[in-house]
């Protein structure tokens, strides 16, 4: 396997920002999901995702720069270093003086071999590597829960069961569906942050969904049912008569999941063509009382 450094195109001097940004933008571009059928691209995407692997863990990638471990995160032998008493080689270093000889380097070999060998075990039986995705979902999906399909690296897919309610920043974690391990320590997890995207309608505070509804002068003066939409279908709203802009009415359990509620809050919207009828009745229409008078100057 490569450098990571080299495959990431970072130096050995990088920050941990450095790394992720390095990462973020070159798999973007070797992602399967807009490379479908090539096989140099998946194989990019895999070596990237090792490369971030390494680097972005601080013990692994101090392991690596000290040349204890090589670029697939497997230990390098290391040179031994013996100390001998050459004798006839002139004044001997007390150091390395023994009155046993040799003999307090025996069986040093047997420990050393079997401290490897329980490491080498260790790690095949350690846990696979996590992976992280990100996934954005519709605001109804997210408010009301969802089953989504993604690409994951190896070309295979996997659908996502999305929960009602989930919010912007949250994560779905896959149970077995990171990297595999070496040995028999089972696959690690797939982390996938999700983004909910925005409503052209719709806008969420806690539990609670706001919607701003236009109505009529006529829905507004004499009211009466008007459709309104809600994350669960539309419904039918009963608007009390002489209501006006920003007037409140609240539909219970109609909010996230059925926790929250649906606060309706009316905006009453002209004609986009002039109506000569409408025209000509406020011409001679004298209206009661006086609609700023509560404002101050």
């Amino acid at each position: 396997m490569r450098d990571p450094y080299e495959i990431l195109g970072v130096g050995k001097s990088a920050s941990t920002d450095d790394i992720r940004t390095a990462y973020r933008k070159l798999a973007k571009k070797s992602h399967p999901d807009l490379n479908p059928g090539d096989k140099k691209a998946e194989e990019r995407f895999k070596e990237l995702n090792a490369a971030n692997d390494l680097l972005s863990d601080n013990e692994k990638r101090a392991k690596y720069d000290a040349g204890v471990i090589d670029a697939a995160g497997n230990e390098k032998p290391q040179p031994r270093q013996y100390y001998r008493d050459y004798a006839g080689a002139g004044a001997a270093n007390p150091r390395y003086q023994s009155s046993g000889g040799f003999s307090d380097f025996d069986g040093f070999d047997d420990v050393l071999a079997d401290m490897f060998a329980r490491q080498t075990q260790a790690r095949r039986n350690a846990r696979g590597a996590d992976v992280n995705y990100r996934l954005t979902v519709s605001f109804l999906d997210a408010i009301n829960g969802a089953s989504q399909r993604i690409t994951l690296p190896d070309g295979s897919n996997l659908d996502v069961k999305i929960p009602a309610g989930i919010e912007t920043g949250k994560s779905i974690r896959l149970k077995g569906k990171g990297q595999p391990s070496h040995g028999t320590g089972g696959s690690g997890d797939a982390l996938i942050e999700v983004t909910v995207a925005r409503h052209p309608d719709f806008t969420r505070e806690g539990n609670d969904i706001l919607l701003d509804l236009p109505v009529s002068i006529k829905e507004a003066a004499l009211g009466g049912p008007v459709r309104t939409p809600t994350a669960s279908g539309a419904v039918m709203l009963n608007i009390p008569p002489g209501s006006s802009t920003g007037t409140q009415m609240r539909l219970k359990g109609k909010g996230v999941a059925g926790k929250g509620d649906q606060i309706v809050r009316l905006k009453i919207v002209m004609p986009k063509v002039p109506d000569a009828k409408l025209n000509e009745f406020l011409k001679t229409w004298e209206p009661e009382g006086d609609p700023r008078a509560e404002v101050k100057s």
